[in-house]
């Protein structure tokens, strides 16, 4: 990492990865227990967003953005597709290539797990302090530009298909 070194503040970058990392897993845990019982698993619904903000896209880049296997990745494609969250298209491009675009289904049902989320997640909010939310708030932007930031390990990320 080549700012690893670098000061933020009165951090280093290497310091305040090292916070943040257990803060992550902390709000990774409670935004997990914010799904509905019986929804899409985490992959399935990081892969249906993936798809909805990237465009159609090549199974090996999701699967490659994802961390599973192509045949796991085919697999739930072929889950989310029988759903009718997806369907697999011909590249205009190249029409030996499949690219798997999101239908308006899966639109709605993502719509639905962040609604559902939203609700739990401002009920929780609401036990906090003013100037807890208003610190959270003003963090958006920044967190807003750590998850934009391209990663050397995620290929998907440069290209959509």
């Amino acid at each position: 990492m080549e700012n690893s070194g670098s000061t933020v503040g009165t951090v280093t970058a290497t310091e305040l990865a090292g916070a943040l990392t257990v803060d992550l897993e902390r709000i990774m845990g409670l935004f997990r227990s914010l799904t509905e019982p019986g929804g899409l698993s985490l992959t399935a619904a990081a892969t249906l967003a993936s798809i909805e903000r990237f465009g159609p896209q090549r199974l090996t880049a999701l699967a490659a953005r994802e961390g599973v296997t192509q045949p796991a990745m085919t697999q739930l494609i072929s889950r989310l597709e029988d759903a009718g969250q997806v369907r697999r298209e011909s590249d205009p491009d190249d029409g030996r290539v499949v690219l798997v675009t999101i239908t308006d289904e899966g639109r709605a049902t993502l719509a639905h797990r962040r609604d559902s989320r939203a609700t739990r997640l401002a009920l929780i909010l609401a036990q906090l302090s003013p100037d807890h939310l208003a610190a959270l708030d003003a963090a958006r932007p920044a967190l807003d530009a750590l998850a934009g930031v391209p990663r050397a390990d995620d290929p998907a990320r440069s290209t959509s298909h």
